[in-house]
């Protein structure tokens, strides 16, 4: 047992080393998912530009514990709503339990889906549980950048009592 003073510091507390190990691995885990994400993204911005798309719009929406994108569009650079043609790209992974990189052929709609997926995971996990979420995110290949634009739905309940 340890015993604060006042007008001392109080001790830093002790982490185990399992702890640690535990927390360094995950420092490792989070370092490796940002390149990946960062490369991948990268992929499919190349290989949205290849073949001429400025612009995706992908709209999603969830709730009652399921969530689905409900369109992708893609636009050309003359703002043409253009078919995302069905070529591929390799998107790198890694399998967890050995920590072997890995490497899957998408087409530029399922490299599209996956990140977003992904994306809203990291940002707003259980988007598509209770009241759900729904929005748009669009893939800027020129730009080279991603917006998201999300909408969570919640229930509020207001209680209002009276004595008289």
């Amino acid at each position: 047992m340890t015993i604060h003073l006042p007008g001392r510091a109080a001790p830093a507390p002790e982490i185990s080393l399992e702890l640690s190990r535990i927390l360094a691995e995950q420092a490792e885990r989070d370092a490796a998912e940002a390149a990946l994400h960062a490369r991948n993204k990268g992929v499919l911005f190349d290989g949205l530009r290849l073949v001429g798309i400025a612009h995706v719009l992908v709209s999603f929406d969830g709730s009652g514990d399921s969530g689905q994108i409900e369109s992708i569009e893609a636009r050309s650079d003359t703002d043409q709503g253009v078919t995302l043609p069905a070529d591929q790209i390799t998107f790198a992974g890694i399998d967890w339990p050995s920590g072997a990189p890995t490497e899957r052929r998408l087409t530029l709609e399922g490299a599209v889906e996956e990140l977003v997926y992904d994306l809203l995971s990291h940002t707003h996990s259980g988007w598509q549980d209770n009241d759900g979420a729904y929005g748009e995110f669009c893939l800027d290949a020129r730009a080279r950048t991603i917006h998201l634009e999300f909408n969570e739905r919640f229930t509020s309940s207001e209680l209002y009592t009276h004595d008289f």
